[in-house]
């Protein structure tokens, strides 16, 4: 009988970190509204063409009826690409270096920085152009990756293989958040000329479909800051652990006594 008044006493002292612990239902959904099956909720946001910068990887491609020439400034191999290998795509990229600019064989320096995909694949067409006849260039942004920490299900850095990203897109990449995740508190960090900026996110708030910050650049890292019931559940465990430690060994000394 007075063990069972101690588990009874043990109930009650853990029961307030147990309601703690849960995580409440309205926390949980995305962009939280009014949303109905008839009429669609239009948030207008037009994503913002991404601007070469120091330290980018590009892969060039050129295609022409000159094969001998291609191959002078084709350096990517192109199995990497279709592999979907950073590494090797790094490796054989074309680096843009602290001044903006790419060192293509025979052409020699290109300045790229601060142009879209379209405007530097443009402009090295026409330098490619002076030396191979007929010319069709492709350029591709090969160092599009993103950082996703905290409270997700797959931290890590995440390659995207398209020309946009969005924060719903690296959430899935990470495999979403836990129930202990922040939603209404997520870090978004983002290297800039001026140095490092940091804007917080609000999952939860429709307006963010809307925001320019609802699309990812290059090297943009999120960081999903964990809710206080991951601790509190924690720490009811340490202590359920604890206590059912003393109560085994109050058993023994009572069953030792009686004996």
């Amino acid at each position: 009988m007075p063990h069972l008044l101690h588990r009874a006493r043990l109930c009650l002292f853990l029961l307030p970190f147990l309601f703690a612990a849960c995580v409440p239902q309205r926390n949980l959904p995305y962009f939280q509204g009014k949303y109905n099956t008839s009429t669609a909720v239009l948030m207008p946001n037009a994503p913002q063409p991404y601007r070469i910068q120091p330290n980018d990887v590009l892969s060039v491609r050129v295609q022409s009826v000159q094969p001998a020439l291609n191959e002078i400034f084709n350096v990517t191999d192109a199995r990497a690409v279709f592999q979907g290998d950073p590494g090797n795509m790094f490796l054989a990229g074309y680096n843009v270096d602290a001044t903006g600019h790419i060192n293509l064989p025979t052409v020699g320096k290109v300045k790229v920085q601060g142009l879209t995909i379209d405007e530097t694949q443009a402009r090295i067409q026409r330098e490619v152009g002076n030396f191979v006849r007929d010319a069709n260039v492709l350029v591709k942004l090969l160092s599009f990756k993103i950082t996703v920490l905290g409270e997700v299900r797959n931290p890590g850095r995440h390659f995207v293989y398209n020309g946009q990203a969005t924060v719903l897109e690296a959430l899935g990449l990470a495999g979403d958040l836990t129930e202990f995740g922040n939603r209404r508190n997520v870090k978004l960090i983002r290297t800039s000329p001026k140095g490092n900026e940091v804007v917080l996110l609000d999952l939860t708030d429709p307006k963010l479909l809307a925001s320019p910050n609802f699309f990812l650049l290059p090297n943009d890292a999120l960081y999903v800051e964990p809710l206080a019931a991951r601790t509190n559940r924690a720490n009811t465990a340490n202590l359920a652990l604890v206590f059912s430690g003393i109560s085994a060994l109050a058993l023994i000394l009572n069953y030792l006594k009686l004996n």
